[in-house]
C-alpha cells in the first residue's frame, strides 16, 4: 500500500480555507523561502528535532541507539550526524518528547481515518480538509487519491500550493479539488529567486492556467516587512491578478512573524533562519487599499 511522509496533521484549523478544517502537511518542498514557518516540512526525508529544555538527561535514548550516535553531556544529548541513521528509536523512548521525528509514513486509509473523526466540525462550519506542506503537488498520485476519497465522502477539499510544479500536474489536480490556496510571494523574478531559491515564471504561468481553467482560487501572500510589503510589489501583484480571467480572486495577507525561530534551533539549523521584519499596520492597510483600487478584496489572515 503506497505511503506518504506526513510531518503534521492539524485539527480545528480556521486559517487554511473555509470553516473548521483538518490540515494535512506533506513533507518536502521545492522552495526555500527565507521566512518559512515550517522548516521541518522542507526536506523530503525524516529529520530529528531536539529541545534541550525538555531533556531530563535520563540516558534512555543513548541506551537504545543502535549506531551509538548519541552522547549524554552537561548540555543534554548530542547526536553525531555522521553516525545517526534517523531510525527514530530515540524519539520513541524519550519520556518527555525532547526528541521528535517530524515525518511519519502514512497510507491513505490511515489519513482518512483521522479526517473522518472530524466530520462533525466540517458539517457544522462548512469546513473540510486542506492538503498543505511542504508542497503537496510534489506527490500528485497519492494527493489525488486522497482528494478523491474526500470527494466520495462529501468532504470539502482544498490544496495549498506555491505553484512551482509542472503545469499538467497542476491542472490534473484541479480536476479533483474544490479550491486552491495559492501562495504568491512577489512579482519581481530576481527578488523571488533571491528570497525563495527559484524564479517565479512557472508560478505565474500556472496561476494564469488555473484561472483559465475556471478553478476556484484564493491568493495567499506572506507579507514580510522590507521584502515584499512595498507599494511597487503590491501594485504589480494587483495588476497581474486583475489581468486574469474569471471573477476577481480573494487575497489573504499573512503577516510574517518570527515564531518559527525555535523550530530551526530544534533542527540544529539556526543559521537557516532569517530574522526579518514584521509588516507594520500601515503596510497592511496600504496593501488592502491598493488591492481595493483594482476591485480585489484583501484581508489580513484567512
Amino acid at each position: 500500500m503506497p505511503e506518504i511522509l506526513i510531518f503534521d496533521i492539524k485539527r480545528y484549523a480556521i486559517n487554511d480555507g473555509p470553516g473548521i478544517r483538518v490540515v494535512v502537511f506533506f513533507k518536502g518542498c521545492n522552495l526555500h523561502c527565507a521566512w518559512c514557518h515550517n522548516p521541518e516540512g522542507i526536506s523530503a526525508r525524516p529529520e530529528k528535532m531536539f529541545t534541550p529544555a525538555k531533556c531530563i538527561r535520563c540516558g534512555t535514548c543513548v541506551s537504545v541507539c543502535p549506531e551509538n550516535a548519541i552522547t549524554l553531556t552537561n548540555r543534554g544529548i548530542v547526536t553525531n550526524a555522521d553516525l545517526c541513521t534517523i531510525c527514530g528509536r530515540c524519539a520513541e523512548v524519550c519520556p518527555t518528547k525532547a526528541i521528535e521525528m517530524p515525518g511519519k509514513k502514512m497510507s491513505v486509509p490511515e489519513i482518512m481515518a483521522i479526517i473522518e473523526k472530524e466530520r462533525i466540525f466540517f458539517d457544522q462550519s462548512g469546513g473540510g480538509v486542506t492538503f498543505s506542506g511542504g508542497e503537496p503537488l510534489l506527490h500528485p498520485k497519492i494527493l489525488i487519491e486522497l482528494l478523491d476519497e474526500c470527494g466520495k465522502r462529501g468532504i470539502h477539499r482544498a490544496v495549498d500550493t506555491a505553484g512551482n510544479i509542472n503545469t499538467p500536474v497542476l491542472l490534473e489536480v484541479a480536476r479533483h479539488t474544490d479550491i486552491f490556496l495559492y501562495d504568491l510571494k512577489m512579482m519581481d523574478a530576481g527578488l523571488h529567486e533571491q528570497w525563495t531559491g527559484v524564479k517565479n515564471d512557472l508560478i505565474l504561468q500556472n496561476l494564469r492556467a488555473l484561472a483559465e481553467a475556471g478553478a476556484h482560487i484564493i491568493i495567499r501572500i506572506p507579507l514580510v516587512g522590507g521584502v515584499n510589503d512595498h507599494e511597487d510589489n503590491i501594485r504589480r501583484t494587483a495588476e497581474f491578478l486583475s489581468s486574469l480571467p474569471g471573477e476577481k480572486m480573494e487575497v489573504h495577507l499573512l503577516p510574517y512573524h518570527a515564531i518559527a525561530q525555535h523550530k530551526y534551533a530544534k533542527l540544529g539549523k539556526e543559521d537557516g533562519f532569517a530574522l526579518l521584519e514584521e509588516p507594520g499596520v500601515r503596510s497592511l492597510e496600504r496593501a488592502m487599499e491598493l488591492f481595493s483600487e483594482y476591485g480585489i478584496m484583501a484581508q489580513v489572515g484567512g
